[in-house]
């Protein structure tokens, strides 16, 4: 599999794009990835009933004493559209029902929750605090009552809160003012975020409040009936960027134990405070180099190609997490594995494995035949990123389960894989083929949830997918919430198509060539 991306002095060629749906069959999508040089298997057929492989429980991981129901489980999504205190409104329960209904056993995160005031991404972000503790116990009821009302029955549904602090993203007060706060000075993407002083550095002493903040957000998560927390290392929102604060001094930085000493210090004052309940971590188990649009190849009235920031001035590159330092539009997973067996130590219940950023380089994170307002055009198949992050799950899950046949007393958590959304029609197929085959336990559905919330429900029921309420990847969903806009499926959902933010959106999209 192509693990490299061409160097930024040797752009790609320019190259036509095969939209999935217009393979036809198994044996044409089989071709077109032998085409591409991938290692991207799939099964000839869905598969339903009781000998799907995504029917079956997981039995020998329990959280918060139950068993996972089934193989899917539900990424978190945000949807700008909570009270500027933090709380839930209509729309929030709306989207918490949907997931519900899904079918998924491990809903992770519904979405992500800030977990004070000043670390939202966005004003209308749900916060986790004792004021807005009503709220986040009705949004959960909400989901549990509709999934036991469609599929008789929620003691195999296993619910996650996901906490974070949004660090270099975060914007609290206003949708288009930045307010960052970081692990470290960073050389390309601190004038992309409006980092110019080394006082938005986090103190150590300003990180040890934090951690209590992660502490008392969990015992609200407990109380409220959350079966774990997800401790947030994904997509270069605050601990994940601790992880690559190789240049950080003190004891937060430079080395792996510093870089992780803050999930560390959160589960054991978790612990420490009495709080039983269960332990995620969501993480981008790589990274590359910010991306940016290449001006001199883009076709008029759309945003160029990705291609990598001039990294030059920063060799070797010290300042990302899982990353190849030579060559930082390449992968290296050594420390990647290193922070696997850190979770098993720490008895980490579920790890969801991501990649990258979607402020900076989108395509290894969430791969797209449409690009978001504020993204670019396809450098190359979107079906090498999902591969690339497919094989880099598989690889995880050998890695862990090498470490557990060493030492019988380690447990290895529940991996979910992630990238699946792209392969829209054939998602079900690849699905199969990567549980039947232990390259992972559980696949994670992200944006095409929000347009079709049953799909694997029913391709476990029936065998067939409704095509025309497949995810296309038109990254709607995210360019609204980069202009101030609501998040949702505007093209494939009536309840978003029919609000006035839909005209809004596609003069946007007309403006910005997305």
């Amino acid at each position: 599999m192509p693990a490299n991306l061409p160097a930024m002095s040797n752009p790609p060629a320019p190259f036509k794009l095969t939209r999935l749906p217009t393979l036809k069959t198994v044996a044409d999508f089989r071709a077109h990835v032998a085409s591409l040089g991938l290692n991207l298997p799939c099964e000839d057929a869905i598969t339903a009933g009781p000998t799907s492989p995504l029917t079956q429980p997981i039995a020998d991981v329990k959280v918060n004493g139950k068993h996972i129901g089934n193989r899917w489980a539900i990424h978190p999504m945000e949807g700008w559209d909570a009270t500027t205190t933090g709380g839930a409104t209509p729309e929030v329960h709306r989207r918490w029902q949907r997931f519900g209904l899904s079918g998924a056993k491990v809903i992770y995160g519904g979405e992500a929750m800030a977990i004070r005031p000043d670390g939202r991404a966005n004003p209308n972000q749900l916060i986790i605090t004792e004021e807005n503790k009503r709220d986040i116990a009705g949004i959960r009821e909400t989901l549990v009552q509709a999934h036991r009302e469609r599929h008789g029955t929620a003691d195999d549904l296993v619910i996650g809160f996901q906490l974070t602090h949004s660090g270099r993203f975060c914007k609290p007060n206003d949708k288009k003012r930045m307010e960052p706060r970081v692990a470290f000075r960073h050389p390309i993407l601190d004038r992309k975020f409006n980092v110019t002083s080394d006082a938005q550095v986090f103190t150590d002493a300003e990180i040890e409040e934090l951690i209590q903040c992660y502490i008392r957000a969990a015992k609200i998560a407990h109380e409220v009936g959350a079966d774990f927390v997800d401790i947030k290392h994904c997509h270069g929102y605050l601990l994940h960027e601790f992880l690559g604060a190789h240049t950080r001094p003190g004891k937060f930085g430079g080395s792996f134990e510093n870089r992780t000493r803050i999930i560390r210090e959160v589960i054991a004052g978790i612990r420490a405070s009495g709080n039983p309940i269960d332990i995620g971590i969501r993480l981008s188990a790589f990274d590359f180099v910010p991306f940016k649009p290449d001006p001199t190849r883009a076709e008029p009235g759309k945003l160029g190609p990705g291609i990598p920031e001039d990294f030059a001035h920063c060799l070797p590159y010290h300042f990302g997490f899982g990353v190849n330092p030579n060559n930082p539009i390449d992968f290296d997973l050594t420390e990647t594995f290193k922070f696997v067996d850190l979770c098993m130590q720490l008895g980490v219940k579920i790890l969801n494995l991501s990649a990258g950023s979607p402020y900076y380089n989108p395509h290894i994170q969430r791969p797209a035949a449409y690009p978001p307002s504020d993204g670019y055009q396809p450098a190359h198949d979107p079906l090498i990123d999902v591969a690339r992050q497919i094989n880099a799950v598989r690889q995880i899950k050998a890695h862990a389960k090498q470490a557990t046949a060493a030492n019988p007393a380690l447990k290895a958590p529940v991996m979910i894989g992630t990238a699946y959304s792209y392969l829209q029609e054939y998602l079900p197929h690849v699905a199969q083929y990567a549980v039947r085959h232990d390259w992972t336990d559980m696949v994670g559905l992200g944006r095409v949830v929000l347009s079709y919330p049953e799909m694997l429900a029913d391709a476990t029921t029936k065998g067939t997918l409704t095509t025309k309420l497949i995810c296309r990847t038109f990254s709607d969903c995210t360019t609204g919430p980069r202009n101030g806009i609501i998040s949702g499926c505007f093209p494939l959902d009536d309840h978003y198509k029919n609000r006035p933010e839909f005209a809004q959106l596609k003069q946007i999209k007309k403006a910005t060539g997305a």
